[in-house]
């Protein structure tokens, strides 16, 4: 984790840049970057295998981990200092968070260095991908990152409710699919994006019969 921390947020930063950049459009540069890195990533444990169980390693590293106790304490309090730091740093930038997402162009306008904003939204969402990254493996992180929100924007259309909304359901699921993992002997990281699923499908009912 104390290497992947600095490498995902440096990429993060690449692909924000990249993304602006007109030859390269955004969803180019998510692609290449992230099949790059895979390569390389797996590349590295071939040559630097940590263990004689390959393909258990390249599993753990692409699904998360098996068990929760396969985490160390300090990955644990590591977790718990980045969470803190990545709460406190949504709610002093909150304003700022809202306006560059909402309209960039207006926000802009407005004297808000939206560039600067954009590095701050970058970085905590490559701090959210690490801390989760054992968890769930970096094939399944997009799925803890976006069911979420999707599920919150079915029902509430304010950028606080859907805030708060995706929270309270990233917590939920997370706990659901530990505490179902444990007895039902199932993989943590997907045990947890099945109980995402099963949120968004009721969020898109619950929406569809609000609407």
């Amino acid at each position: 984790m104390y290497l992947v921390l600095p490498v995902t947020v440096v990429a993060a930063i690449l692909l924000l840049r990249t993304g602006k950049n007109t030859k390269i459009q955004g969803d180019a540069a998510v692609a290449m970057i992230s099949v790059a890195s895979l390569a390389l990533g797996y590349l590295i444990v071939n040559v630097f295998k940590p263990s004689n169980n390959l393909s258990g390693d390249v599993c753990t590293t692409l699904f998360g981990s098996y068990s929760i106790l396969t985490l160390t304490p300090g990955e644990v309090w590591l977790c718990v200092t980045l969470s803190l730091a990545v709460i406190a740093a949504f709610i002093v930038f909150y304003n700022k968070i809202f306006a560059v997402t909402f309209d960039e162009a207006f926000a802009q306008a407005v004297g808000t260095h939206a560039s600067v904003y954009n590095l701050v939204i970058a970085i905590i969402i490559a701090v959210i991908i690490v801390l989760a990254m054992n968890l769930v493996g970096s094939l399944l992180i997009s799925a803890l990152v976006i069911f979420p929100a999707l599920s919150a924007m079915r029902v509430f259309k304010s950028f606080r409710s859907v805030t708060i909304c995706s929270v309270v359901i990233s917590v939920v699921c997370a706990l659901a699919g530990l505490l179902v993992s444990v007895p039902a002997g199932t993989p943590v990281g997907s045990t947890i994006v099945a109980a995402d699923l099963l949120a968004f499908i009721a969020f898109y009912i619950v929406g569809k019969v609000k609407s």
